[in-house]
């Protein structure tokens, strides 16, 4: 019982600092959600204000302006925690590390992932997004954002001891993004046809088990060898 309140204090204290110093440095949380914006905005200038012509690349675009927004903070999940020596006090922990990798990932998709998935509605209807896909849209970035937070984590920490690793690390992830983007894009369009899209919401959700029990491992080892 000891042991199993430590470790949610263990959790809860890391994810408190991370959700705490990005409120502090609200570049964090704007930046990402800004981005997002202005590539959506962008869109209907390059293509077109055509409706039908909107509406139909509404998911992709939605979806790729979400998995770049991920991207603009993952470089630095774990840089500052190696930069001030807090990494190597987390790896010498008598608590597991994957423990609190996962409340660092957590922490990241609150002030990343999780602005994305509040605002989608309005930015759905700037696409001109019909009204039965506004529920997929939110569902696939609610079950879709955590996802990349987690595939940008294992780069990110294959990449935190190298100088300028962030080039590298898009190179590496980029395409662990795409089974997300895919499912997520092919679940917004089936709804937007009136058709279930249940399968899709399962694979992705299936997805996101997988990598909330292998991903802290994986993430965990990536972190020990890039530190020593």
């Amino acid at each position: 019982m000891m042991a199993q309140h430590s470790y949610w204090q263990l959790f809860s204290s890391v994810y408190s600092k991370d959700v705490t110093l990005a409120f502090r440095q609200r570049s964090e949380i704007v930046n990402p959600l800004l981005f997002f914006l202005i590539v959506i905005t962008l869109f209907p200038l390059a293509i077109g204000p055509e409706p039908a012509l909107l509406a139909r690349m509404a998911p992709g675009i939605i979806w790729v302006a979400a998995l770049l927004s991920t991207m603009l903070g993952l470089d630095k999940i774990f840089r500052d925690d190696f930069n001030d020596g807090s990494l190597e006090q987390l790896i010498a922990s008598p608590y597991p590390l994957s423990l609190s990798v996962l409340a660092k990932v957590s922490a990241h998709w609150t002030t990343t992932g999780l602005p994305m998935v509040i605002m989608a509605p309005v930015f759905a209807l700037l696409m001109n997004l019909e009204a039965q896909a506004l529920g997929a849209t939110v569902l696939t970035l609610l079950i879709g954002t955590p996802l990349l937070s987690f595939i940008g984590a294992i780069g990110a920490a294959l990449t935190v001891g190298l100088q300028k690793g962030g080039i590298l690390m898009s190179l590496l992830v980029l395409p662990l993004y795409i089974p997300v983007l895919i499912f997520a894009t092919s679940a917004i369009d089936t709804s937007s046809m009136a058709l279930a899209y249940g399968g899709q919401l399962a694979i992705l959700g299936a997805m996101l088990a997988i990598a909330c029990v292998c991903a802290p491992i994986a993430i965990s080892s990536a972190l020990k060898v890039s530190v020593s």
